[in-house]
């Protein structure tokens, strides 16, 4: 079982709970795994390799999200993927380069960073320094000319580039869409394609982890989980879908200022509830 509820169990209350948390959270620059992390903990569930699984699989719905809503794009890359336009980048091999990095990476040290990393406090300091590069990446930003308009004008090399931002994205609280949407737009892409690429190269990374996790850890689950996984999955996939166009139209409009003061202002709470052992 996933850790203990008050009835012993995660029922369906918490799987709801925990998908709104990773749908809302997943595409933002605010951290879905440290949020989820807190959530858990909060709920009175425990950690462990089971509790990360779920907390892994339930990616799957939100990711799925991305699949609905950039259907027609994939599927006009699926059709030149073999015979691409001379000039004109693959937008699926993009995704296949930029997914690289993290995977090698994440194979690599996966076993330490469970160990290490998937913690309260972690996830405490992260969100703070995070805020605090995000302010950062603003004033860097300012003035500067927008090199790359479209995805299909980003070279696979800035594809790679960007898949190595993301590897920082594997320490909880990092956030995966901070981590990619800021390299992005270091190498000079815009704020609407640097955000549409970090949501598209998650398709790989998402349901990959996902789908290793949940296998890695198939000894530990039981069938009461089917009913929480699946009620935690459909919410996550709902939540994101509301979230991921209102976000990339905020970005045309606005800077990163909020997210970076909401991590700052979360990651500090965070840090007061550790200190007085609420957490």
């Amino acid at each position: 079982m996933i850790g203990l509820a008050e009835d012993g169990v995660l029922g369906w209350f918490e799987a709801t709970v925990l998908g709104i948390i990773e749908g809302l959270t997943e595409f933002l620059p605010v951290s879905s795994t440290g949020h989820l992390i807190v959530g858990q903990r909060m709920l009175g569930l425990g950690g462990g390799e089971t509790a990360n699984a779920f907390a892994i699989g339930i990616q799957m719905g939100a990711i799925t999200a991305i699949l609905v809503l950039y259907w027609h794009r994939l599927t006009d890359a699926l059709r030149t993927v073999m015979r691409p336009e001379p000039g004109k980048p693959n937008l699926l091999w993009q995704i296949v380069i930029a997914a690289i990095p993290a995977i090698v990476v994440g194979l690599l040290f996966e076993d330490w960073i469970d160990t290490n990393l998937f913690s309260a406090k972690v996830v405490a300091y992260t969100l703070i320094i995070g805020g605090v590069l995000l302010m950062v990446l603003e004033r860097f930003l300012k003035g500067r000319t927008e090199k790359v308009a479209e995805l299909s004008q980003m070279p696979y090399r800035t594809a790679l580039w960007i898949g190595v931002w993301q590897c920082l994205a594997l320490i909880p609280g990092t956030s995966r869409s901070g981590a990619t949407i800021g390299g992005a737009l270091v190498l000079g892409l815009s704020r609407t394609a640097a955000a549409e690429f970090s949501f598209l190269v998650g398709l790989p990374i998402l349901y990959g982890a996902s789908i290793y996790k949940l296998v890695s850890a198939r000894e530990t689950l039981t069938s009461d989980m089917i009913s929480p996984f699946a009620i935690g999955t459909i919410v996550s996939f709902l939540a994101a879908i509301a979230v991921v166009k209102p976000f990339v139209a905020f970005l045309r409009r606005h800077s990163f200022a909020p997210f970076a003061w909401y991590r700052i202002v979360a990651g500090s709470v965070l840090l007061i509830l550790i200190a007085s052992d609420y957490l």
